[in-house]
């Protein structure tokens, strides 16, 4: 065997053995729909990337409700649960720390993990604002652990031939960036966290346009002017309800952003659109494995072509190698095994979250475009995002 290496997805490797896999002690804190969505990819990463980077073994999950989080360590396979998040982010045993929990929650856990020398992945946003954001992400690579924000939708293949399309130049530069998410549940009644301004930090902004704004750093830049409106629709909420806003980019670009959980019939709709001086891309997460894509190669006197759907599941599309033949689709459970995958690979080789993980400061900066959305809706005025 040592001749010949071992196969793994259709590839020799060498370097990585099944037989060294080393464990890594998973901690989390949240059990609900994110704690659900990380634990899924954690035990099937550890089987269809094989060998895995390191062998996730799921030590403990923490979470208020006694009853619900014994039931989820049941469930998700967990070997304890606690009640208190801190016996998890400082168990010995423990080596990253997962937090999925609310965003009242993101803080502090990820700050305690981290200086008792645990890796951290936090959901995002990654604060309430971006003075937590900032401090977070300061405190955290002042530890020296790995660091990264799920910021899950850089993983979707897709997306990521689109970036590599992007960097190939075959766009040419890049003019306009239209960003849009979409969903209706904001209707929903009730006692949700995600409606409450100290729980929360923002509405339908923080919790979707962040990623829109993450995508929008990760395909074409730096966002550094914004000019927006908010509207909260229900009395007496203190979020917003949607965001609708104008960017331009450091790099000349201007663009739009839109989010909203007010938007009968949609469910889960997040859509973006590129447009280049050669060509232009186009995606929607409810068609995950499609990416439309146009190139304006005509010949003079014949008119350029509309945009062809690339079904991108190739051997050779990003990600691939994990899954199936050519054609046989994956979903979005699988943006986080990728998203983990990466992050456990970074933990082992000692190599970098960045650029396409989004580390703690990439938290930070959209947390700063967040801010600065809110504060031209407050004023009525346009601003400037500044970094600090």
């Amino acid at each position: 065997m040592s001749e010949v290496g071992f196969v793994t997805m259709g590839k020799v490797d060498k370097a990585h053995p099944p037989g060294d896999v080393k464990p890594i002690g998973i901690g989390m804190l949240g059990y609900a729909f994110m704690g659900k969505a990380h634990a899924n990819a954690y035990k099937t990463l550890a089987y269809m990337t094989w060998p895995p980077p390191l062998r996730p073994e799921l030590i403990a999950v923490a979470g208020r409700n006694e009853e619900a989080v014994a039931e989820a360590a049941r469930r998700y396979g967990f070997a304890e649960y606690k009640t208190d998040w801190r016996a998890v982010a400082t168990d010995a045993r423990v080596e990253l720390f997962d937090n999925a929990g609310p965003n009242n929650l993101h803080a502090e856990p990820t700050i305690v993990a981290a200086q008792a020398g645990k890796h951290v992945i936090c959901e995002k946003p990654l604060g309430r604002d971006a003075a937590e954001s900032y401090d977070t992400w300061q405190k955290v690579q002042a530890a020296g652990v790995k660091h990264m924000c799920a910021f899950n939708y850089r993983f979707v293949p897709a997306v990521r031939l689109a970036r590599e399309i992007i960097e190939s130049g075959d766009l040419g530069d890049i003019q306009h960036f239209r960003g849009c998410y979409l969903q209706e549940w904001g209707t929903t009644e009730g006692d949700i966290w995600r409606f409450d301004k100290a729980t929360a930090g923002s509405g339908s902004l923080g919790d979707l346009g962040a990623h829109v704004i993450d995508l929008a750093r990760y395909l074409v830049g730096e966002i550094s002017e914004v000019a927006a409106i908010t509207q909260t629709f229900v009395k007496n909420r203190d979020v917003d309800d949607a965001v609708e806003s104008v960017v331009r980019f450091e790099n000349g670009a201007v663009g739009t952003i839109e989010a909203t959980r007010f938007a009968q019939g949609r469910k889960n709709a997040f859509t973006w659109e590129i447009n280049g001086s050669k060509g232009s891309l186009a995606f929607d997460l409810e068609r995950l494995n499609e990416l439309q894509v146009h190139f304006n190669d005509s010949k003079p006197g014949k008119q350029a072509q509309g945009f062809r759907t690339v079904l991108v599941s190739e051997a050779d599309h990003p990600f691939w190698e994990h899954w199936w033949p050519q054609g046989h689709t994956i979903g979005w459970e699988h943006t986080f095994v990728h998203e983990l995958h990466h992050f456990l690979t970074a933990i082992r080789d000692g190599g970098d979250v960045a650029p396409h993980g989004a580390t703690l400061e990439d938290g930070y900066r959209a947390a700063e475009v967040c801010d600065a959305m809110l504060r031209s809706a407050e004023q009525g005025a346009r601003e400037t995002v500044t970094y600090r």
